[in-house]
């Protein structure tokens, strides 16, 4: 089970990861003392999409699967939120409702700053604002290249690009240098974000199995020639 976030954001290992890592030590007391934490269960929602945005929410540990529906009512995986992530900020600067939906894939530590503090110290903090920003531009920029992936790759090559931003975020070197993928999604969550049917999707991890690409021990799966994956990526 997970533990409540450190009182104090400078005991936090996910501070030194996020936006508001530049503070000093008097706000980051400030800071201390004004956010809320929470513990979200797996399958809580954090926000919803159409919502209203009081604030942003700071991933302590964990991690939160961020959806958005379909006109049919299907959800499509938009990306997967990690340690030292914000979310919500988008919104809440735009002045405009939830556009996804925010979900525990896991038992997840989250803090939350409300609207009013966080406006603030971006105010007073240059250096804040501009980590807020880049941090803002990198997620406009995986969406566009998620979005010009299923224009412009087949689903075996969107299914290594997908291992392959998983290795990258979401891994572990073991010592006989494979990569171990510690986040535990589910076929069907795997198969919405690259845009196929759990049946595809499974017969592709079995083809990558058969090619030596990847390894699959219980629900773990193991990348074992990331050069090789890498090559698989590709449009031919």
């Amino acid at each position: 089970m997970k533990k409540d976030p450190p009182r104090n954001c400078s005991e936090c290992p996910a501070f030194k990861l996020g936006p508001l890592s530049s503070l000093g030590s008097k706000a980051i007391e400030d800071l201390s003392q004004h956010k809320v934490r929470n513990i979200y269960k797996k399958s809580q929602n954090l926000f919803i999409e159409g919502s209203h945005p009081f604030g942003v929410f700071c991933i302590s540990s964990g991690n939160i699967k961020v959806t958005k529906s379909g006109k049919n009512g299907s959800e499509s995986i938009v990306r997967i939120a990690k340690v030292g992530d914000f979310l919500g900020e988008q919104s809440l600067f735009s002045g405009e409702q939830y556009k996804v939906t925010a979900t525990a894939i896991e038992d997840t530590s989250v803090c939350f700053i409300d609207s009013k503090h966080i406006l603030s110290i971006i105010k007073k903090e240059p250096t804040v604002a501009m980590k807020v920003i880049e941090g803002i531009s990198k997620k406009m920029g995986f969406a566009e290249e998620n979005l010009s992936s299923f224009h412009q790759k087949n689903v075996r090559e969107r299914l290594a690009t997908l291992l392959i931003q998983l290795k990258e975020e979401h891994s572990q070197k073991e010592l006989d240098g494979r990569f171990r993928i510690t986040l535990k999604l589910k076929r069907d969550e795997m198969a919405t974000m690259i845009g196929t049917a759990s049946e595809t999707l499974i017969r592709f991890i079995t083809e990558f199995k058969q090619a030596n690409l990847i390894e699959q021990v219980g629900k773990t799966l193991f990348i074992k020639n990331l050069k090789e994956l890498e090559k698989w990526s590709k449009p031919i």
